[in-house]
């Protein structure tokens, strides 16, 4: 997998935000993705050292549509990223706080 495949996308939220001042940062990932696959997609793409990585699988919620049919979203993975003390910041969330 290429590290671009890895990480889906960062989750900007005030929780996450949060984080990001004590260098912890969430992203959406493959859902296939092990813990050192997101660790090194993470050293890769933003040029930082991880210290840890932990997962969460996220369940699809049910959604109605309309009066009769309902479904339910799609269910993805997260990652928590925490960087090393002496690794730079990432600037992607240094631009949103």
């Amino acid at each position: 997998m290429i590290a671009h495949d890895i990480i889906v996308r960062p989750i900007i939220t005030e929780k996450s935000m949060m984080g990001a001042v004590n260098k912890v940062y969430t992203f959406e990932v493959a859902k296939e993705a092990n813990k050192i696959e997101i660790a090194k997609a993470c050293e890769e793409v933003f040029k930082v050292k991880v210290a840890k990585v932990n997962t969460v699988s996220v369940r699809g919620k049910f959604r109605r549509q309309g009066r009769n049919n309902g479904g339910y979203t799609k269910s993805w993975k997260k990652a928590i990223v925490t960087l090393t003390e002496d690794s730079k910041p990432i600037e992607f969330f240094e631009g949103m706080m």
